[in-house]
């Protein structure tokens, strides 16, 4: 199944908008979105593509341990389609308070010798309101829900504790965690959020009735992570989300190399080995008392079973969704139902 998908699906995927990499993440959202409405073909794919290998961390039960992560829908409108497609749950967002466009377009690059792709979207969202009158709408679907907020580019960082706060009180009933992106490289300033005093000040605010996550960035220093699993620890958060996008752009392969220069967040395969040492940093500074939800460059079943080896309790995928499709998702669950 996954080669079906390589040689069919992504070479027509990859022709959308004449090779534009957003005009085919948008097109696919649009028939994703439609699928939503189609309870049979739901159920049909449902059938194919689910596995049953539950885990419950932070007081929550997956149905398996694979997630979407944040990033592919963030205003959730395909949110019926992923279970379907394999998922154990999805990550929403990161949605902001205010609706915004994001940066200007081109902002997506695909590199596929290295299976990566640039990205410098912007937190690009219709708004709290917006996707909490969506979420209403469509109700609850059959797997965790979390919903992934950042700091909205027209607010100060001194008011961002505010920002973040009035987002989580519109949607913190449709969620059953909260991530916290402070780490995204496409919002200026909005890694300064990862800071000991200002992080201390947002998850004070925010920690309580949710699990709250902490999504990092893998280009911190371990001396950094260590700040932040302090904060993390004093403020009673339920975990951490390893890793955000990189700056850094080592181990791009071939003709992919001539992107190096985009600015912007990478992901995918040159982002794994930094991402598992960022795992297994926190799982070994914490005593694995901190869940760790593992993401950055996962697009081999393989790969997610190393992630767990290195102390993460449940697994994202995005940029290896896009290379390989719904059937490595199923794939992961099934690597990952052999680990349990």
């Amino acid at each position: 199944m996954l080669m079906l998908f390589e040689r069919t699906v992504r070479p027509y995927l990859f022709r959308i908008g004449g090779g534009d990499a957003e005009a085919a993440h948008e097109w696919t959202l649009r028939r994703l979105a439609a699928l939503s409405r189609r309870p049979a073909l739901l159920s049909v794919l449902r059938r194919r593509y689910a596995v049953t290998a539950p885990r419950t961390v932070f007081g929550i039960e997956f149905p398996n341990p694979v997630g979407l992560a944040a990033g592919m829908d963030k205003d959730g409108v395909a949110l019926p389609a992923w279970p379907a497609l394999g998922f154990g749950f999805v990550e929403v967002g990161t949605v902001t308070r205010y609706p915004q466009p994001g940066n200007p377009r081109p902002r997506l690059f695909r590199l596929p010798a290295s299976e990566a792709i640039i990205n410098r979207m912007g937190f690009n969202n219709a708004g709290a309101a917006a996707l909490a009158e969506r979420l209403d709408a469509l109700g609850r679907p059959p797997v965790p829900v979390g919903i992934s907020l950042g700091k909205s580019r027209t607010v100060d960082l001194a008011d961002a504790v505010d920002d973040y706060a009035a987002s989580y009180r519109l949607l913190r009933r449709h969620g059953d965690y909260v991530a916290v992106n402070v780490s995204s490289p496409n919002t200026p300033g909005l890694r300064r959020l990862q800071d000991r005093g200002l992080l201390d000040a947002l998850l004070e605010a925010l920690v309580g009735e949710k699990p709250v996550l902490v999504k990092i960035a893998p280009d911190l220093t371990d001396q950094a992570i260590g700040e932040v699993l302090q904060v993390c620890a004093d403020r009673g958060a339920a975990g951490v989300i390893a890793t955000n996008t990189t700056l850094a752009r080592d181990g791009l392969a071939g003709p992919d190399t001539a992107l190096a220069g985009q600015p912007g967040g990478l992901s995918g395969r040159p982002l794994f080995a930094r991402a598992r040492q960022v795992v297994a940093f926190v799982h070994r500074q914490t005593g694995g008392r901190l869940p760790v939800i593992a993401v950055g460059g996962i697009t081999h079943p393989d790969d997610a079973a190393r992630m767990v080896d290195a102390g993460a309790s449940l697994v994202q995928l995005y940029t290896g969704f896009v290379y390989h499709g719904p059937a490595l998702v199923r794939a992961v669950a099934r690597r990952l139902a052999r680990v349990a």
